[in-house]
């Protein structure tokens, strides 16, 4: 595959002083570059008379009330109309040929250079794809793993987990990602290089990106990949949770049965025991029962309780109430707690749910994960309570209660299961 192409315009962000580019004339704005967009077939979420493809945008995005785009051949809905209200920030240039700056990471602790490479990533994959990188996401490990050395296999490292951008190349074989789609999309694939999200170009699959339907920014998309598919893989894997008979929303997968179906060859070792018997069919949560997210002013933490809400749960969410409260009430929290005092916090959440908390999300570390343990049902007889800890887990494990990690990177190991969340 060649590295740079010709054959059609590319765009690039609208230059500026830090990334040192010679004067070019500036582009129109996204929207406007699209041409006449011609509505196909491949629509995400729930769009008119079309059928949703499985669980795609209309139900990925956060939630947008349905909005969609179909063939998003530049920034598109589904009938073709491209909205009219985009801001300056989408001003792009169009170039003769791409254009490949990175930020590269030398050695921990040290500053990100910027630099110029004269190659992009190349497609190595029949479903590997390439999107133009029209704007990132910041999540707390870019800057952890800096810092403290981990998650760079080598040196000098390309960090980033979310972005979003316009496809430039698309899988030959049929796929609902077409070229020209607006998509957003996390990178669990750490260890591949090309699929990290700081460079203008970046390589990923047709199975780990959705598209962005309208009404919703670039720069909005951009954040919600790892955010979304931790969520929904924490809910719908470790814990169960069927999102196939959604309450107000297009239906979503049945994802332990989905991974449970998976040939344990093809599943990495580190996450064969979560997937294959990380909670008993039994101890599914069912429609009426609680669930308490501690950390729920995370981005991760606002989908799930999203998601649990229209699986029909009933959520309890810790948090910064003085920063967040509002957030959460407007998300549809049945009850919320202040996180500053621990020991009141567990008081309250086993008042409100009568004894009966089964299953608990914390986002914040092994401490609060430890409160929100002291919170749950433990008992030696009867359904076991589930923990799961997103940054770090309690060192003893409460009666009756089964300890989870979260198994993200299912999500590009099993195209079937990234398709599904996609």
């Amino acid at each position: 595959m060649p590295s740079t192409y010709s054959s059609a315009p590319f765009l690039s962000l609208k230059p500026n002083s830090d990334c040192g580019r010679g004067q070019t004339q500036p582009g129109k704005s996204f929207s406007s570059l699209s041409g006449a967009a011609t509505p196909n077939s491949h629509v995400n979420g729930v769009n008119g008379n079309h059928s949703s493809n499985g669980y795609s945008n209309g139900y990925s995005n956060g939630y947008t009330n349905g909005h969609t785009n179909g063939h998003a051949n530049g920034y598109t809905n589904g009938n073709g109309a491209t909205p009219s209200n985009e801001s300056s920030d989408d001003e792009f240039l169009r170039l003769d040929a791409p254009q490949q700056d990175l930020l590269l990471l030398h050695g921990p602790r040290q500053k990100y250079k910027l630099e110029k490479s004269s190659s992009i990533p190349e497609l190595q994959g029949e479903r590997e794809i390439l999107v133009q990188v029209l704007a990132i996401g910041l999540n707390p490990v870019d800057w952890k793993g800096a810092d403290y050395g981990f998650s760079q296999p080598s040196y000098p490292w390309v960090n980033g987990r979310d972005f979003a951008g316009i496809v430039v190349r698309a899988p030959r074989t049929g796929s609902r990602v077409q070229q020209g789609d607006v998509v957003f999309g996390p990178s669990t694939d750490y260890r591949d290089v090309r699929k990290a999200a700081y460079q203008e170009y970046v390589v990923t699959t047709d199975y780990n990106v959705a598209r962005i339907p309208q009404g919703v920014s670039v720069k909005e998309g951009a954040a919600l990949g790892v955010a979304f598919v931790a969520a929904i893989t924490a809910l719908g894997i470790s814990f169960g949770l069927d999102l196939s008979n959604l309450r107000n929303a297009p239906r979503g997968p049945d994802l332990l049965q989905i991974t449970r179906q998976l040939d344990p060859r093809n599943v990495p070792e580190d996450i064969k025991n979560e997937i294959f018997s990380g909670i008993p069919v039994h101890e599914r949560p069912q429609p009426g029962e609680w669930l308490a997210i501690w950390g729920a002013n995370s981005m991760t933490g606002q989908i799930a309780l999203q998601i649990a809400k229209h699986a029909g749960l009933k959520v309890a969410c810790v948090a910064d109430l003085a920063r967040g409260g509002q957030r959460l009430s407007a998300l549809g929290a049945d009850f919320m707690v202040d996180k500053y005092d621990n020991e009141r916090a567990i008081d309250i959440l086993k008042a409100i749910t009568s004894g009966n908390l089964r299953f608990g999300i914390d986002c914040n570390g092994a401490d609060s994960a430890a409160a929100l343990q002291s919170a749950l049902t433990q008992s030696d007889t009867g359904l076991k309570s589930h923990l799961l800890g997103l940054t770090g887990l309690p060192k003893s494990v409460g009666r009756g209660v089964t300890h989870h990690k979260l198994p993200i990177k299912i999500f590009h190991e099993a195209p079937h299961v990234g398709e599904a969340i996609s």
